[in-house]
Order: C-alpha cells, then sequence, then structure tokens
C-alpha cells in the first residue's frame, strides 16, 4: 500500500497533472486531502490502473477525500506559456478549488512553483508513492480522459475515443492528412517527420 503522508501531522494536499505529453486537449491538474484514516489497497499511479479501476477509485475519492479540485489550462494557454507553466498554472488552479487551505502540499515530478507560501515538495514517481497524489492523478486522468473522449464526437478523424489526445502512430497520421483543429497545440511537433520515408 501507499505511504500515507510525506509530514505527518499537517494538512497535506497531493497535486498532480495528466496530458503533458499529449498533442491536443488541455493539461488538467488535480489536488486532494484525504483523511488521516484514509486507506485503499488499490490506490496506485493512475498509469498502473485499467480504465474501469480508475472510475472506481475517482468516485470513492471524490465522496472520501476532506478536500479535491480539478482545474486545467487548454492548448492555446498551453501554445502561450508553454507546457510547464501550463502544468504548474493548472495545479495551482485546482489548489484554489479547495475547501481547506492546505499546510503542505506534494506534487507529482520535480518542478513546482510556490503556492500561496505554503511549504512544497517536489517528489519524482510521486503518484507510486504517496496516496494523495495517487489520487490526484486519478482524478486528472479520469477528467481529462472523459474530455477527450466528448471531443471525439465533434473531431472524430483523430480517434480521440481511443488515443486521448497522445501522440500514437494513428493520431500523427490523422493530423498528417487533415491538418491540426483547434484543440491541437501547434507549439508541438504534430506530425512525425519519418512518416514521409514511406
Amino acid at each position: 500500500m501507499l505511504e500515507q503522508f510525506h509530514t505527518a501531522g499537517v494538512i497535506e494536499a497531493g497535486c498532480d497533472e495528466a496530458g503533458r505529453g499529449c498533442l491536443a486537449g488541455p493539461v488538467v491538474a488535480a489536488a486532494v486531502i484525504l483523511p488521516p484514516d484514509f486507506r485503499n489497497e488499490l490506490l496506485n499511479d493512475s498509469k498502473q490502473l485499467s480504465e474501469k479501476r480508475r472510475e472506481e477509485l475517482r468516485q470513492i475519492i471524490e465522496h472520501e477525500a476532506v478536500a479535491w479540485g480539478v482545474a486545467w489550462c487548454d492548448n492555446n494557454e498551453i501554445d502561450q506559456i508553454n507546457i510547464l507553466n501550463a502544468s504548474i498554472k493548472a495545479m495551482h488552479k485546482a489548489l484554489d478549488k479547495l475547501s481547506i487551505q492546505p499546510e503542505h502540499i506534494i506534487v507529482d515530478g520535480n518542478r513546482f512553483k510556490t503556492y500561496n507560501s505554503t511549504p512544497h515538495q517536489c517528489i519524482v514517481k510521486g503518484d507510486a508513492r504517496f496516496m494523495s497524489i495517487a489520487a490526484a492523478s486519478i482524478l486528472a486522468k479520469t477528467y481529462r480522459d472523459r474530455f477527450m473522449c466528448e471531443m471525439h464526437e465533434k473531431y472524430p478523424t483523430y480517434n480521440w475515443k481511443k488515443n486521448k489526445g497522445y501522440p500514437t502512430k494513428d493520431h500523427r497520421k490523422a493530423i498528417e492528412e487533415n491538418g491540426p483543429c483547434e484543440l491541437h497545440r501547434l507549439s508541438y511537433k504534430l506530425i512525425d517527420t519519418q512518416l514521409k520515408l514511406f
């Protein structure tokens, strides 16, 4: 089972994001404060879980968390301020949505900007170590996946229902054949130049 807290005895929020490597759609972040007695043996980094398990855990997290928030920055903002800044901004927006002010923040990854002068700790692969970060990763991933599936109905040619905007071979091929749409990140390398060699 994952560790409950990085720093015991304080109100600690875990933060994570989903969609940094995608070619289209927003980067989505979540912040979660779990109760001190929270236990769940199935909770893990969202990337290690099936879609069905993520949805089950999302409902548990939303029901049992002391506080949680989800927010995002869209593709236009990503193009304007770059993906790192957009990811951190989305995390700050998710923290803004918490009904309780955290006393300590733990963040998946190695980069963050101070939020409201609250102490924070960056933890590489934190979503596989700490419950609150894993919970945040699940909320970020499920909300983003749901949005991309909704957008698939509007732009079926890119097959987002399957690839969720990630740089799969079929996604890059669809961009090459049809061009980008209004949800694509134009600052990203959208077309794999290797495709042109064949």
